[in-house]
């Protein structure tokens, strides 16, 4: 039988709001990898003679094999530790990641960002059971919303860390930089985060996927997956198009294009506030309103010819997403009942399918030659998502 023991021998490991921060650090420098190669597509374009649709695989080789890793690293921390897992993951970014900064082929390059995706779904699911088993009832939620806000803002600074440093020293200080990063956080890891004895060696590594029938009887997490298919894929494709819409419709350089980006930060900090709002207005209506924030933020992006105007409806489409992001992972594990590890699993896996999907969805788009088609057809996917949200029983709250 699995044992859980806490050890409370020294003061930083009874000090959550310690541990906190660093877990919401280690949700911004993992998930940021998703988003690096985002502001580099038009590099690699000539640095790798590869066209568009190519350097897309950039971006959906990371995502894609991202959400796979995120089935099989919940299991595997159930076996081997929660620490020892995550712990793996960093040392395996670290190692992939500078690696990447010596590739002089696009094919080798979108190798090891597989391997990369890989290696960063080491932390995401396996962290929120951590905090799960560390954290006592009370603090549990606030701890997970703050790691979850970090995954969000990872969306923007991803982008606007890749930018910076791309444009100064060029793409491959990119991946340097990162991987020392990633170093560093490593030990911040070993020294500072506490260890959960969970382990049980005698666990199956596939028992969690029997669960994954069952999960998906359930009519309403059908919906809630729909809905989550369309969060990173609109929000992946829509900064997939947008430097190109600004370069080539604005005229705007790679300053100015990095000063649009970084605006989106206003939006992600919304997400901060959404277990307040769900507590007042009821996680269903609270949902309806992300997705609606998102889905109109969209729609008037692509039809806005003024800048302001245009800047302003990125923020108000970051801001939906940042608060649907939450408030679905809240909704998924209360639907999954006694299969809320498998639900979540599940979720984390679709909802970066999506995210693979949202490059290759863009470049596809934008192939049409009509920027308009392109940002409506990707609010028309969150609509879907919105008109989902309408069949989720009202019952939930």
């Amino acid at each position: 039988m699995t044992q859980i023991a806490i050890s409370n021998n020294t003061a930083f490991e009874r000090n959550y709001p310690f541990i906190t921060a660093i877990l919401f650090w280690c949700g911004i420098v993992v998930v940021s990898s998703v988003y690096l190669t985002i502001p580099l597509a038009g590099i690699f374009n000539e640095a790798f003679e590869a066209t568009a649709s190519q350097v897309a695989w950039t971006s959906s080789a990371f995502s894609l094999f991202y959400a796979i890793g995120c089935l099989f690293t919940g299991p595997l921390s159930d076996r081997y530790g929660r620490k020892r897992v995550i712990l793996f993951g960093f040392v395996a970014l670290t190692m992939i990641t500078g690696v990447l900064g010596l590739s002089n082929s696009l094919s080798t390059f979108i190798i090891f960002r597989s391997l990369q995706g890989i290696a960063a779904a080491t932390f995401p699911p396996v962290a929120v059971t951590y905090i799960v088993e560390m954290f006592p009832p009370e603090k549990r939620v606030t701890t997970i919303g703050f790691v979850s806000s970090g995954f969000l803002m990872a969306g923007v600074v991803g982008q606007i860390f890749s930018s910076f440093f791309s444009n100064v020293y060029g793409w491959q200080s990119v991946f340097y930089i990162i991987g020392l990063i990633y170093l560093l956080t490593t030990i911040i890891v070993a020294l500072f985060i506490p260890k959960v004895d969970n382990q049980n060696h005698s666990s199956n590594l596939l028992a969690p996927f029997k669960q994954f029938g069952s999960v998906l009887t359930i009519k309403p997490l059908l919906f809630c997956y729909l809905i989550a298919t369309t969060l990173l894929l609109t929000f992946v494709g829509m900064y997939t198009a947008l430097g190109n819409y600004l370069s080539i419709e604005f005229g705007l350089g790679n300053q100015d294009i990095f000063f649009v980006r970084t605006v989106g930060i206003i939006g992600m900090l919304f997400s901060l506030f959404t277990g307040k709002l769900v507590n007042k207005f009821g996680i269903l209506t609270i949902l309806r309103v992300g997705l609606t924030l998102a889905f109109v933020g969209l729609a008037v992006l692509g039809i806005s010819s003024n800048l302001s105007m245009l800047t302003i409806m990125s923020v108000i489409f970051v801001t939906g997403i940042a608060i649907t992001v939450p408030t679905l992972i809240s909704l998924v594990g209360q639907l999954g009942d006694q299969a809320r590890g498998a639900a979540v699993s599940l979720y984390t896996f679709v909802v970066f399918i999506g995210a693979s999907l949202g490059p290759i969805v863009a470049e596809v788009l934008l192939n049409t030659g009509s920027y308009l088609l392109t940002f409506e057809i990707l609010a028309l996917l969150i609509g879907i998502g919105l008109f989902a949200s309408f069949l989720i029983k009202p019952s939930i709250r």
